[in-house]
């Protein structure tokens, strides 16, 4: 069983940045495809960003492209996503996820969850 504890959330200005990480206990990080996920209050979960295994390739949500990058340290059992130039809509609830499939940009395909970190950014 695979436990995912998320950190690194709280409040930034807009234009600001943050750090979140996701760090794995149970089991090795290294064979999954990890992501990020995010829900807004009165919406539905939506996926963000991920990164194959080995971490060489990677996939954003055209609403974070170019803003926000993910990387993972598979020594470490962590995996990262440095959020800049933070908008308020970007506000939400982040969530750490994991899956075995090539693809995990759906709910559907993700096979363990974190807790969630909550993200507020201010106008």
């Amino acid at each position: 069983q695979v436990q995912l504890v998320e950190s690194g959330g709280g409040l930034v200005q807009a234009g600001g940045s943050l750090r979140l990480s996701c760090t794995a206990s149970g089991h090795t990080l290294s064979n999954y495809a990890m992501g990020w996920f995010r829900q807004a209050p009165g919406k539905e979960r939506e996926f963000v960003a991920q990164i194959n295994w080995t971490g060489d390739r990677t996939y954003y949500a055209d609403s974070v492209k170019g803003r926000f990058t993910i990387s993972r340290d598979n020594a470490e059992n962590t995996v990262y996503l440095q959020m800049n130039s933070l908008k308020p809509e970007d506000t939400a609830v982040y969530y750490c996820a994991a899956g075995w499939r090539v693809w995990i940009t759906t709910m559907s395909a993700i096979d363990y969850w974190g807790q969630g970190t909550q993200v507020t950014v201010s106008s």
